[in-house]
């Protein structure tokens, strides 16, 4: 990680802040941050990647709302849960209209949103709608095999769980026999 802060620094004085592969490090290093638990320092590294994109490739680029997306994630992980879900609700608005409401970067996103909906804010309705909605574009895109499809059907299980809705649990168990298997296994079945 040190190396990469270094490859930064070397980069925006060759390159410049805003060179299109400056920004590719500065959004690399803040991925590296967030995978080693320095959400503070990812979120400034975003920030100050976030402002160069939006500059040099506009507001709705891919690179962009990449950025966009991660800088919800760094303030979920700083239970920042309101600023995460501005910046979450901007990337799924970006993806919606360039890629559309049921392309998977898209639902993604609105599963990172049901997230914090769910571990943060504890709304399980509002996580439960979300989720429904991803796992109803992911199996039309995706296919029910699929491993965004079953993470997906995952995540809707265990909120379906903390929010004490049996019956719609075991729906969604009966349809996705094959969490019954994984690592929740037991979680699910003392919650029916």
């Amino acid at each position: 990680m040190d190396k990469l802060r270094v490859l930064v620094v070397k980069m925006v004085g060759a390159l410049g802040e805003e060179n299109v592969v400056t920004l590719d490090t500065l959004n690399d290093l803040g991925d590296v941050l967030i995978e080693n638990g320095e959400y503070e320092e990812a979120r400034i590294v975003l920030e100050r990647c976030l402002a160069g994109r939006e500059k040099v490739l506009g507001e709705y680029h891919k690179d962009t709302l990449g950025t966009v997306n991660n800088l919800g994630i760094a303030y979920k992980e700083l239970e920042n849960y309101e600023k995460a879900l501005e910046y979450y609700e901007r990337a799924l608005k970006g993806k919606e209209k360039t890629l559309g409401k049921t392309h998977p970067d898209s639902l993604n996103i609105m599963v990172n949103i049901a997230g914090v909906y769910q571990e943060g804010l504890k709304d399980y309705r509002k996580a439960e709608e979300l989720c429904q909605r991803a796992l109803k574009g992911y199996e039309e895109q995706l296919g029910k095999d699929h491993h965004s499809t079953m993470s997906c059907a995952k995540g809707l299980a265990i909120c379906l769980g903390f929010a004490g809705e049996k019956q719609k649990l075991r729906k969604i168990l009966d349809e996705y026999h094959d969490l019954l298997e994984g690592d929740h296994s037991e979680w699910f079945k003392e919650r029916l």
